[in-house]
């Protein structure tokens, strides 16, 4: 799909890292609970939901699996993956690595079927239980259904998430962190920073040094370990992006860098930066799924929780300030599932991840992820005879 050699073999080591992370951790988290109640004993204990089905995106074709599989598995639930088309191979090589890793057959199988069967496959009675990661419109699709079927699900959808850089923040810091959260994956990630929101008194000399950054990443062949950023997925997705960058100068925005398409192979497009945008330019308002960052100027820190909280979407925020308390008070005026002071948002196997709103629902990763597809069994034991040797 276009990731950099270097990008690439840093999700595989993520992915590495989820495993290892349950594996260490799981039985822990899965020991009974004990309750203090009326009965001799009672404790709660997280039983196999049984069969998930996995309904799996591009973008991040190892990791977004490897999220939603590690905690299935170490539950029991058996995992059933439906990949995006044009990542077939990864699903393969994913199902070929847990049964070299042991898996009992049939615990974690690549269906390979088109998306029109994937209303079916959430009616069989076989499938408990159902995770999707990919667009609003997917999520609203899926959740109808495994809400008919009376089955639980996990959406993690879109998301425009804003970067809020206050008068105090170190801006060095804030541009590298910045780029890098808005350009990995050519700008293709939901939880990328997309909005960055700035105070007025830091707001030029903070978008001078971000396009100067993003200027200089180097777009170019994905083999290549010094490149930065490779092409978009397909021709129809560059073309989007660029439609957005387009009706958003219309609307009053200015270009400090990239914003045209280039000639030559490949679905390339530059590393774009935006400045003086409104909440009504498209690449504020909408998600964009490309290497476009939106700079939008905050009068003060109410201005920019109201501006971070303007758009339909809820999957993460980051604020950067010198001082993390103030970071830390801000944080629950955010409208967003995660919320990172001082640093780019990203997802740890150590902590949950998901988001509110147009962002969906539930939690991956962390002990939510494992309680997520679990039947939360209540056990209660009143007065009895004990049980002898023999049973």
């Amino acid at each position: 799909m276009g990731k950099p050699i270097r990008e690439a073999r840093a999700e595989v080591q993520k992915c590495a890292w989820v495993c290892r992370h349950y594996a260490e951790r799981a039985e822990a988290h899965l020991a009974p609970k004990p309750a203090d109640t009326d009965a001799r004993r009672s404790y709660v204990a997280l039983r196999p939901l049984g069969p998930l089905l996995a309904i799996m995106p591009w973008n991040f074709p190892y990791w977004q699996v490897f999220r939603a599989l590690a905690p299935a598995l170490a539950l029991g639930n058996p995992f059933l993956l439906k990949h995006a088309p044009n990542v077939t191979g990864c699903a393969l090589a994913i199902e070929r690595l847990a049964a070299e890793a042991g898996a009992a057959p049939a615990m974690a199988q690549a269906l390979r079927v088109p998306v029109a069967a994937v209303p079916d496959l959430i009616a069989d009675e076989r499938v408990r239980a159902v995770t999707l990661t990919g667009s609003e419109r997917a999520g609203r699709e899926v959740g109808a259904h495994a809400g008919r079927a009376l089955k639980p699900c996990v959406l993690e959808l879109g998301g425009s998430d804003a970067f809020i850089v206050l008068e105090d923040a170190d801006l060095d810091a804030a541009a590298e962190a910045g780029v890098r959260s808005r350009m990995q994956n050519g700008g293709q990630s939901c939880i990328a920073a997309k909005r960055f929101i700035v105070h007025t008194a830091v707001y030029d000399d903070f978008a001078a040094r971000f396009a100067a950054r993003a200027a200089a990443l180097r777009t170019g062949d994905p083999l290549l370990p010094e490149t930065d950023m490779g092409p978009l997925i397909r021709e129809e997705a560059r073309a989007a992006v660029h439609r957005q960058v387009e009706a958003s100068l219309a609307a009053g925005a200015r270009l400090a860098a990239g914003g045209r398409r280039p000639e030559g192979a490949g679905f390339f497009y530059p590393p774009t930066v935006l400045t003086h945008a409104g909440p009504e330019a498209p690449a504020f308002a909408e998600e964009v799924f490309g290497p476009v960052a939106t700079l939008v100027e905050a009068a003060d820190e109410a201005h920019a929780v109201a501006l971070a909280n303007a758009v339909r979407f809820g999957l993460g925020a980051a604020v950067w300030t010198r001082e993390a308390a103030r970071g830390e008070r801000l944080a629950p005026r955010l409208e967003a599932g995660s919320v990172f002071v001082n640093g780019l948002v990203k997802s740890d196997p150590r902590l949950p991840f998901g988001g509110v709103k147009d962002s969906g629902f539930g939690r991956e990763l962390g002990a939510e992820g494992l309680s997520a597809f679990a039947n939360v069994q209540t056990v209660w034991v009143g007065a009895g005879r004990a049980a002898t040797a023999s049973g």
